[in-house]
């Protein structure tokens, strides 16, 4: 049998394509929106995947031009500060001055005078006088070195470390290991007990 010309083959197979897809067409219409969906969110990920990759290397090229900064003005350590100031301390928690306590004790000795009762301060009952009870208690506890430590916040212990001694340091350095023992102040007070031991 003699081959027919191609456009005539052609013709022929087209037309069977067509009717076999004319009869799949209900089937493909009830999935066509399920396909429009699906590929409008794919392109929808392919544009936010471009826009993301634009923006890192957008990044990468400004992180290479602005110069870093090595360590910012403010960051001041314990171990810098030899020729520094030591940083203002934060207003501690108020407490009654000397001045405030002398004056109160001195209010009740007045009034202990004008009523003929015994004065508080010279008697041994604790529960007479709060503030002669806390002296006496805090004279007992106190380093010699610095009185207030016990009431001083890290920056106001800060602020005083480099007017005391070696001795001094070491008065507090114990008095602290044996009453609260705050990692901080030791951690602290030792640095400097090692920094003046190694200027001497």
């Amino acid at each position: 049998m003699k081959q027919l010309p191609l456009p005539v083959r052609l013709a022929a197979g087209l037309a069977v394509t067509a009717v076999e897809q004319a009869r799949k067409l209900p089937g493909q219409l009830a999935g066509l929106p399920v396909t429009v969906v699906s590929e409008a969110l794919q392109l929808s990920m392919r544009v936010q995947q471009t826009v993301t990759e634009l923006a890192i290397r957008g990044d990468d090229v400004l992180a290479g031009l602005k110069t870093v900064e090595q360590e910012p003005e403010w960051a001041v350590f314990d171990e810098d500060e030899t020729d520094a100031a030591p940083p203002a301390a934060p207003p501690a928690a108020k407490t009654p001055s000397d001045q405030e306590r002398k004056s109160a004790a001195e209010g009740i000795a007045k009034v202990a005078a004008a009523t003929g009762a015994a004065d508080p301060a010279d008697s041994d009952d604790d529960s007479a006088d709060p503030w002669a009870r806390e002296e006496r208690a805090l004279a007992a506890e106190s380093p010699t070195a610095l009185p207030e430590y016990d009431s001083m916040s890290l920056p106001q212990l800060r602020a005083k470390l480099r007017s005391l001694s070696e001795s001094d340091l070491e008065e507090l350095l114990a008095h602290e290991r044996a009453h609260e023992s705050r990692p901080e102040f030791t951690g602290m007070l030792a640095r400097r007990l090692a920094n003046l031991r190694a200027e001497s």
